[in-house]
C-alpha cells in the first residue's frame, strides 16, 4: 500500500480480506445491538479498517474477534476513528486501544497483532 504525505498511519497497512472479523459496540448506547460480522479491508498492528453494515460513531469503543487461517485472537479493544459510506455499508476506520496510552499496553496484544500483521504482510509481498 502507498502512503502520501496526507496519510496519518505510521505504518502500512496490509489487505486482510480473508481475516473474518465480529465486532461488539461497546457503551451506553449499544447496549442491545447484536455482534455484527465484518470485512476486514486492511490492517496493520494500530489499526485496521472493515466494511461494516451500519454506521458507527467515531469515539465508539468496540470488542473485536479475529479468526482466519492461524488466527483466532478474542476481545481486541478498539476505536472509532472515522466511519464514512463505503460499497455495501460503511467504511469503518479503528485503532487498536493497546496502543493508544501506556497505561493501557498489553503485550499480549501487542504479540498477537504482530503476528497477524506478518502473516498478511507476507502475502502482500
Amino acid at each position: 500500500m502507498t502512503s502520501d504525505s496526507t496519510d496519518r498511519r505510521i505504518k502500512d497497512r496490509y489487505p486482510a480480506s480473508c481475516l473474518r472479523v465480529q465486532v461488539h459496540e461497546r457503551g451506553i448506547f449499544s447496549r442491545g445491538k447484536p455482534p455484527a460480522s465484518a470485512t476486514c479491508l486492511d490492517l496493520n498492528r494500530y489499526g485496521m479498517a472493515v466494511l461494516y453494515p451500519r454506521p458507527v460513531e467515531p469515539g465508539t469503543r468496540l470488542l473485536m474477534d479475529f479468526e482466519g487461517k492461524y488466527i483466532n485472537e478474542s476481545s481486541v479493544c478498539a476505536q472509532v476513528v472515522e466511519c464514512r459510506p463505503f460499497q455495501t455499508g460503511y467504511r469503518v476506520s479503528v485503532q487498536f486501544s493497546y496502543c493508544l496510552n501506556k497505561k493501557g499496553y498489553s503485550r499480549a496484544v501487542d504479540n498477537a497483532l504482530s503476528r497477524i500483521e506478518g502473516l498478511y504482510n507476507r502475502f502482500a509481498n
